[in-house]
């Protein structure tokens, strides 16, 4: 017997999960984001790189008012989050507020 409706039984079953089973995945990550242990200014990368936590205090010519991690495409923290993971310090996080020298804007 041919299955001829393209959205059987099962296949709405196994939809409804997976779009079910998203915000559980999305809040997973939320909450681990959340536990990472924030960047500190005795940190050798962060000395590196010139990271510091609030963009207004930045000395370093080669920052662009308005740049912040917030605004960089190695931040992956949440949108309107005050802290997220960097690419440059894996296993920690940032201020959103923050600023360094490896800043790459947002495409």
């Amino acid at each position: 017997m041919t299955d001829r409706n393209p959205l059987s039984r099962r296949r709405f079953l196994t939809l409804a999960a997976a779009v079910a089973a998203v915000p559980v995945a999305l809040h997973g990550r939320e909450a681990q984001a959340a536990d990472l242990p924030l960047v500190t200014a005795d940190d050798p990368t962060a000395k590196g790189v010139g990271y510091v936590a609030d963009a207004s205090t930045v000395k370093n010519p080669a920052y662009k008012p308005g740049s912040a991690c917030a605004k960089c495409a190695l931040f992956s923290g949440a949108a309107g989050a005050a802290s997220g993971p960097c690419g440059i310090f894996p296993g920690k996080a940032v201020s959103a507020k923050g600023w360094c020298t490896a800043f790459a804007p947002k495409g």
